[in-house]
């Protein structure tokens, strides 16, 4: 089995993750103005160009925090790829049939296209997450999003004012019913 190496462009990807200004500035200089093109040029226009960038650098940075992203082509090809694909989507969204546009962006290569078919899967599996999550009472989404963001469980136990032991039973309780509703979903089914 051959291991994965990282593309230079990797350093998008950190970026990203890290919230760097000066790499968002530099995805918006020389990535952006290629898909607010396209998008121009394809039924939309700039204020839908820059929701479906907004919507595509939002899915990247939950990805790359998730440290779900390994980068193995060029930034360019599956930045533009993400946009191109969200964007096609809107359209058959909103004709409600098949939008076919001829593609004329050569340079995207098969690394470019396996990775937008991961980061689908992966944002699909978000939304899911997402939907279930809400699904779940008041408490038990205080306290898991507390033991996601804190370092112990001693210190949600103190920021909610209740006991150690309290805190574990519970987090147990409400990790168990939300992977218990992803596991049942139909969605769940088709993403394995």
């Amino acid at each position: 089995m051959t291991t994965l190496t990282a593309h230079p462009d990797q350093m998008y990807i950190e970026g990203l993750a890290s919230n760097n200004s000066a790499i968002i500035q530099s995805i918006y200089k020389q990535f952006v103005p290629k898909v607010i093109h396209y998008i121009k040029n394809n039924s939309g226009d700039e204020d839908q160009a820059q929701d479906v960038i907004q919507e595509v650098l939002i899915v990247l940075f939950d990805q790359a925090k998730a440290k779900k992203l390994l980068l193995t082509c060029p930034f360019d090809a599956y930045f533009f790829l993400l946009c191109k694909r969200r964007w096609l989507n809107e359209l058959k969204k909103a004709s409600n049939k098949g939008v076919t546009i001829a593609d004329d962006f050569a340079s995207i290569n098969e690394d470019a296209n396996a990775m937008v078919a991961q980061t689908e899967v992966f944002e699909e599996k978000q939304q899911l997450f997402d939907t279930m999550f809400q699904r779940l009472g008041e408490k038990c989404q205080e306290v898991l999003k507390l033991s996601f963001v804190l370092k112990s469980m001693e210190e949600v136990a103190q920021k909610l004012g209740v006991n150690y032991g309290y805190v574990r039973k519970k987090k147990s309780l409400c990790t168990g019913q939300l992977t218990q509703w992803i596991q049942e979903s139909s969605q769940y089914q088709n993403l394995k």
